[in-house]
């Protein structure tokens, strides 16, 4: 009983953070209104003759947003004055037939009101050299046919199997990105930066150990992680934390889970 008095601990701890979110993520509720305006991180393609490849995230729309982002992949090749970005969709599949669609949106725009993440970009002859890559990860995405927002395969799961079929960008998703670590019947798979292994059990358990994103565990599409190069913690809901917020929090989940087991 006293590991389960230390996990519950350890949620109340965490509930005011939750409901911290679910009211930021609330606020904006109407698609029809909400912005989709870019926000400068990706290069005028008119004035940038230069291969562009870039990943993004943002927080999902609405009460989704409270744990989760949407994330997607642009590509310019050289001499394009315009991007295509690549992402999935749930109404995409119901309207189409495959949840995959391929536009020419600027890929740096707001995800309904949300602003997006960098997580990763390339240019020049680097990103002309990955962008064979990521439309063959595009063709041969094997859930084009389904999605599910939980575990997957969702837009995370797309994103995440177009980046191991180009490992040169090395991008690391976020612990927020529910979704990444669907392998649907696979076991085991390259980890999406590339640089290590995951191992996973429909999305609903599994470990990851990468060069890039650290060490991770996934239970019940929730991720928790570090990344030893500089003690950054990975937790649900927030995303990645700093080294002086992590020590903070580290001290106090020992703290929790110490009083609860001497109980």
């Amino acid at each position: 009983m006293k590991i389960y008095r230390a996990i519950l601990f350890t949620l109340l701890a965490l509930a005011p953070l939750a409901l911290g979110l679910t009211v930021v993520n609330l606020g904006n509720q109407d698609w029809r209104t909400a912005s989709r305006e870019p926000v400068g991180l990706a290069p005028d393609p008119r004035t940038t003759p230069d291969a562009v490849v870039q990943v993004y995230a943002a927080r999902a729309f609405d009460w989704r947003g409270i744990a989760g982002v949407h994330s997607w992949i642009a590509t310019k090749e050289t001499g394009a004055e315009t991007y295509t970005v690549y992402e999935v969709s749930g109404w995409r599949l119901r309207r189409s037939g495959t949840s995959v669609s391929a536009s020419d949106r600027p890929p740096d725009s707001r995800w309904f009101g949300n602003a997006p993440e960098l997580l990763a970009e390339l240019r020049g002859e680097a990103a002309e050299a990955v962008i064979p890559g990521i439309l063959k990860g595009v063709r041969d995405y094997p859930f084009a046919g389904q999605y599910r927002l939980w575990p997957g395969p969702n837009s995370n799961t797309f994103t995440a199997y177009v980046l191991r079929q180009a490992p040169e960008l090395r991008a690391d998703l976020p612990p927020t990105a529910i979704g990444k670590d669907y392998l649907g019947g696979q076991l085991v798979a390259a980890a999406p930066s590339g640089t290590g292994v995951q191992f996973s059990l429909g999305g609903l358990a599994g470990i990851l150990v990468a060069v890039e994103e650290g060490f991770e565990v996934n239970l019940l599409g929730a991720t928790f992680g570090i990344y030893p190069l500089d003690l950054s913690l990975k937790a649900p809901f927030v995303g990645r934390i700093g080294t002086l917020v992590s020590g903070l929090l580290l001290g106090a989940a020992v703290g929790i889970w110490v009083l609860a087991l001497r109980r």
